[in-house]
């Protein structure tokens, strides 16, 4: 790779996503987060809402085989959300769009579908395992991480900040 190719993490060197260095990328990063967390579950309830109906249909049509798809509506909807926004060239879901934050690789890499979906995974599991734990681990974080994000290596970034120091390394 030349060193234009180089994700942005790996150009950046050992000060790569470091608060200290770059402290605007971590600005009010947790309250972003949750903020984007209400808004992308308000879209994905209002996406939820007709599938679950055209299951209900599908159901009464299959004199009730269809119903036992009914459990896995909210979830194929959320991660299927999650694969077509936060695993795109974006790096963000509508909800961390509207708020200026992205998710990156910790080497800088933007997020593809299946790091999107793993994403959405393992933070429910954890969620439904732990609890505020998940949540109280980023207050103790220096670059407010998550529980799931440390262990998928993953970051979350303010957009601006990170696209500014992105053009003032020349990529």
């Amino acid at each position: 790779m030349s060193n234009d190719d180089r994700p942005l993490g790996s150009r950046l060197g050992a000060d790569r996503f470091d608060r200290a260095v770059h402290p605007e990328l971590f600005g009010e990063i947790l309250a972003k987060r949750l903020l984007a967390f209400a808004v992308d579950a308000a879209i994905v309830l209002v996406i939820a809402i007709p599938v679950f109906v055209a299951v209900l249909i599908l159901g009464v049509l299959t004199f009730g085989l269809g119903l036992l798809l009914l459990p896995f509506v909210f979830a194929v909807v959320a991660l299927g959300y999650l694969a077509l926004t936060l695993g795109t060239g974006e790096s963000a879901t509508i909800g961390m769009r509207l708020v200026g934050i992205e998710m990156r690789t910790l080497g800088g890499e933007k997020m593809n579908p299946l790091l999107a979906v793993l994403e959405g995974l393992v933070y429910w599991i954890l969620v439904g395992l732990l609890t505020p734990l998940v949540l109280v681990v980023g207050l103790m974080s220096n670059r407010h991480r998550l529980l799931h994000d440390m262990l998928l290596g993953t970051i979350m970034l303010n957009s601006t900040e990170l696209a500014e120091l992105e053009r003032s390394r020349g990529t």
